[in-house]
């Protein structure tokens, strides 16, 4: 085989894997045997000086360029015309059903990116645009060529143009982020920012993604409807992302109410509806600027701006200081906001927040605001780093961007935090204790560890504000039931850094004892899947720290473990994501059900997952579980293969 046929061979195969890696999130080879066939091409690619046009090394950044042309589209590229209510969406609809009784809408996600126009020819991608004015836009072609997940050759052999949006993931963003000189404010100017540089090695850096949701202009076939478009689209190896079809606007508002931004990977700030059938959209036709064929839904604005005033630092359970910003008073997500995180120190510095600058400000749902960035500087005055603990007045500790009171058994803080954790649902389910009461355990009876709580009688308690005889009971009563806390929630209870409730169920399965897990070594530790070297570090410091503290637990009676069965469950090895309300159970019940049959509950839909337990008002984990081909279950259907 001579070298291009080689180099033929390794580029059909890896662009192969790219597709199954980017797209399909699928993958079918390791990252070793991807980069050795990738190395054999590059030096192919040198000993040839040939570059062939759907090579996947073109995507890895050339050089500056030195302004962006302008590039005409084939075809006109329309904004939508855009409703906040839903009266308003049902107008829309009773306007084309007077046209078209039995219409048929599909429902697509509002991707809030940078809308992209890639031109293919031939079967290769030939460039690629911004929408500019929707006839002309700036030609992008180096910059785009560098984003993964775009097929640079296609079945197709006809021109065509694809539509999508280019987006910068969350979980990009926090990756770029975490090591950037200056970290970028959002996703949003993530994208747009780095498409529009003129360095395509700078967008490379910020690894962009596109979702495609329109052949904008094809030659040579006819598309019939929006399903046939994206249909068209996943044919020729390009992501898509829509949702449902129905011809019932109440069920399109249903399933707008069920989307569940949060679990999104990328920003959202709308739904679009759009009429299936091209000929009726012929029909109703354009105005000037949109069709009036589809509608975008826009979200409540999720982000805004507003006067950073003052900063204020909270001491929490584990020691580590966290700064909270004092906002002028904003109106955000139908709420009054006047407080922002900013992390830690180390993030007001690669901000370059000040008192007194104007800031933009996220919030989403009931999590509270966060700061991404300065709007305007206004010449507010630095914010200055505190050198001792703002609670119990001790010399700070730096570690990193972190700052940290060592005072762990004298700070206040830093008790009651850890007794409030200790106490909640999701660790010992102690019941009675409020923040409130806490602060009262803490000033009144002296409680300065959460051993504490096992040595208090009915008579200490009868002193505090608010317990009277029944809620005496309830609590003296909850504190004994503790003892007898499953393994995983005593773990979770022990407020290791860190450690969170899905950790601590990955150590109680793996260890099945709390001595067991003391004895671990980092090598063990990193062994469980999800378990990094900065987790692994957090436990190994935490025992070596607190064995005097697990053996008080084990004089009180608490020393729980795993009893190891013999005999495998119905659902041994079986991997189970649940969404939605059920009707019979909560999560926490239907969870324990799965991994008292042997299965386990995961907290994504992947390639791995056996079953999608699915309730009411599911979300987009249904969805991703649809296009991935997993089985989704009822409850009636997993109460019957949890009987069978």
């Amino acid at each position: 085989m001579d070298k291009i046929e080689r180099m033929k061979e390794l580029t059909a195969r890896l662009n192969k894997y790219a597709y199954q890696y980017y797209v399909l999130d699928e993958p079918t080879v390791s990252d070793k045997e991807y980069d050795e066939l990738y190395n054999e091409l590059l030096l192919l690619e040198k000993e040839t000086g040939t570059t062939l046009p759907d090579s996947p090394t073109r995507k890895i950044g050339g050089d500056p360029i030195k302004e962006f042309k302008p590039h005409t589209h084939l075809k006109k590229l329309y904004s939508l015309d855009k409703c906040n209510s839903f009266e308003e969406l049902r107008e829309w609809d009773a306007k084309i059903k007077k046209l078209a009784p039995d219409v048929i809408y599909t429902l697509e996600y509002k991707l809030d990116g940078l809308t992209l126009s890639l031109t293919y020819e031939n079967g290769y991608y030939k460039g690629a645009a911004t929408r500019g004015n929707g006839e002309t836009g700036e030609d992008v072609t180096a910059q785009v060529s560098t984003i993964k997940s775009i097929p640079l050759s296609v079945p197709y052999k006809g021109t065509f143009e694809a539509q999508g949006e280019g987006i910068m993931r969350l979980s990009a963003l926090k990756k770029y982020n975490e090591t950037a000189a200056e970290p970028l404010k959002n996703a949003r100017n993530g994208v747009a920012g780095a498409i529009r540089n003129l360095d395509p090695k700078v967008t490379a850096a910020r690894n962009l993604d596109i979702i495609f949701y329109n052949v904008n202009y094809i030659e040579g076939k006819d598309i019939d409807s929006q399903r046939d478009s994206i249909a068209f689209l996943k044919e020729n190896g390009f992501k898509t992302e829509m949702l449902f079809v129905s011809g019932n606007m109440e069920e399109i508002i249903g399933r707008i109410n069920s989307v569940d931004r949060k679990a999104l990977d990328f920003l959202i700030d709308g739904m679009v509806i759009k009429v299936d059938d091209m000929r009726l959209r012929e029909r109703l036709g354009y105005t000037d600027k949109f069709p009036r064929w589809a509608m975008a839904y826009k979200f409540e604005a999720e982000e805004t701006t507003t006067v950073l005033k003052d900063v204020v630092w909270n001491v929490g359970r584990t020691g580590k200081l966290t700064p909270l910003a004092v906002l002028e008073p904003v109106e955000l997500c139908g709420a009054t906001v006047s407080r922002a995180t900013l992390n830690n120190y180390g993030d007001i510095v690669r901000k370059k927040v000040k008192k007194g600058s104007r800031v933009f400000v996220r919030r989403s749902n009931d999590v509270i605001p966060e700061i991404l960035g300065v709007a305007e500087d206004n010449g507010g005055s630095e914010i200055v780093k505190p050198e001792v603990c703002p609670a119990c007045g001790t010399l700070l500790v730096e570690s990193g961007a972190l700052l940290y009171c060592p005072n762990e058994n004298g700070c206040p803080p830093q008790i009651t935090g850890r007794i409030e954790h200790f106490v909640s649902k999701d660790c010992m389910d102690i019941r009675g204790i409020s923040e409130k009461s806490v602060a009262q355990l803490y000033e009144k009876l002296g409680v300065r560890s959460v051993t504490d709580l096992y040595y208090l009688k009915a008579e200490d308690v009868a002193g505090l504000e608010g317990y009277k005889d029944k809620k005496i009971e309830n609590f003296i009563s909850s504190v004994e039931k503790s003892k007898s806390v499953p393994l995983d929630r005593f773990i979770n209870a022990l407020g290791i850094e860190n450690v969170g409730k899905k950790t601590a169920r990955d150590l109680a399965l793996r260890f099945k004892s709390i001595s067991a897990l003391m004895n671990a070594d980092r090598e063990t530790l990193l062994e469980i899947e999800d378990i990094g070297e900065i987790v692994a570090d957090s436990i190994m410091s935490y025992f070596g720290k607190h064995g005097a503290l697990i053996e008080k637990f084990r004089e009180i009676g608490i020393d729980p473990k795993i009893e190891r069965q013999d005999a495998a469950g119905v659902f041994s090895g079986k991997k189970f994501v649940l969404t939605g309300t059920l009707p019979s159970y909560t999560r926490a019940e239907a969870t324990k059900l799965i991994e008292s049959a042997g299965g386990e509950v995961m907290s994504s839909v992947s390639k791995e997952t056996d079953f999608v337990l699915a309730g009411d008002n599911a979300g987009s984990k249904l969805e991703k579980a649809r296009q991935k081909g997993i089985k989704i279950i009822s409850e009636k259907e997993f109460i019957s293969l949890l009987n069978s």
